[in-house]
Formats: C-alpha cells, sequence, structure tokens
C-alpha cells in the first residue's frame, strides 16, 4: 500500500474531525487515518504532532492530562477549535469536485499509461503493472468499497458527464 500522504490540508481537516469526536493521542490519531483511507495514507509522527501543537498555540486544541495515562500527550477540541472544524467542512463541501478530479484523473494516467503506445513502461517482477489485468482490480476495488460504505449493489450508468451534471444541478465547469 502506498505510504505518502493525501492532498495538503486533509490531514490536519480529519484531525479536527477526530478530536471532535474525543480526546485523543497522536499514535491513536495515526492509526485512524490509516484506517479510514484504507491502510493507503500513513502519516507520520512528524506530520501529525506539529498539527497538533499549530492547533494548540492557534487556540483550536489544548492539551489534557490524564492519570490513567499520565505519559501520552491527550488533545481536545476547543470552542475555537469547533468554530475552525465549522469552518473547514464548509471548505471541504467545495472540494468534492477536487477530489473526484484527482481519482479521476490518476485513473485515465493510470489506463493511458497501459495503452497508449507513447508510454514504454517495463514491467518489472514482483510489482504492479500497468495493463489491463490490474486496472481491472482497480476498479473492482472502488466499486467493492462503493457497495461498502453506501450499502447498496453498484449499477452502471449510462449517463455522459455532462448528462450528469445536469441530473445533479452541478456546474459543468
Amino acid at each position: 500500500m502506498r505510504k505518502s500522504g493525501p492532498p495538503k490540508g486533509l490531514i490536519a481537516y480529519l484531525v479536527l474531525e477526530l478530536l471532535e469526536e474525543k480526546p485523543r493521542y497522536g499514535y491513536e490519531i495515526l492509526k485512524e487515518i490509516r484506517d479510514i483511507s484504507g491502510g493507503h495514507w500513513e502519516p507520520s509522527y512528524g506530520s501529525v504532532y506539529p498539527i497538533l501543537y499549530k492547533f494548540e498555540e492557534k487556540g483550536w486544541a489544548e492539551r489534557i492530562d490524564r492519570e490513567d495515562e499520565p505519559d501520552r500527550k491527550y488533545f481536545e477540541l476547543t470552542d475555537a477549535g469547533h468554530e475552525e472544524l465549522a469552518e473547514r467542512r464548509e471548505s471541504s463541501a467545495e472540494k468534492a469536485r477536487d477530489f473526484a478530479d484527482v481519482i479521476l484523473g490518476f485513473f485515465h494516467v493510470y489506463a493511458a499509461f497501459s495503452t497508449d503506445e507513447r508510454f514504454e513502461i517495463p514491467e518489472l517482477e514482483a510489482e504492479w503493472r500497468f495493463d489491463e489485468t490490474f486496472s481491472a482490480w482497480i476498479v473492482e476495488q472502488v466499486v467493492r468499497h462503493h457497495e461498502h460504505y453506501f450499502d447498496t449493489e453498484f449499477e452502471r450508468t449510462d449517463e455522459t458527464p455532462e448528462e450528469f451534471y445536469d441530473r445533479q444541478g452541478v456546474d459543468h465547469e
């Protein structure tokens, strides 16, 4: 699985969301983000703790002491942190198209590497390949995740992107 991170700012947003649920310490946050991403993102201590310290500096989170675990640095959201989370939720709603563009863009490039004669990417032993078999597996995983998270069977759609946008009332641009 990939160990690099998500788009800039997303980890900080997830940290706010997780702290709203309950006070947490850094390693617990790392594990939650890894689980939420299906294991594809594994932030390091070096990325999560600076976020927590920054939140503390800005007054969005505060460190709390727990008698049952005195050596752990727990953080919880402050009122200002709840306000910041509300603002970030709003801006996250505006990023849905960006997320979809990243997913679709990466898949289109993957498919191009698999089929376009301009790209001559060698097949390496014991590595993923740019071919129809691996492409089908990726699509299957997306469908399985869709069915899991939305508790439904996946149904194909014949709509063009423009038709979909029109039906959903989404701006084409």
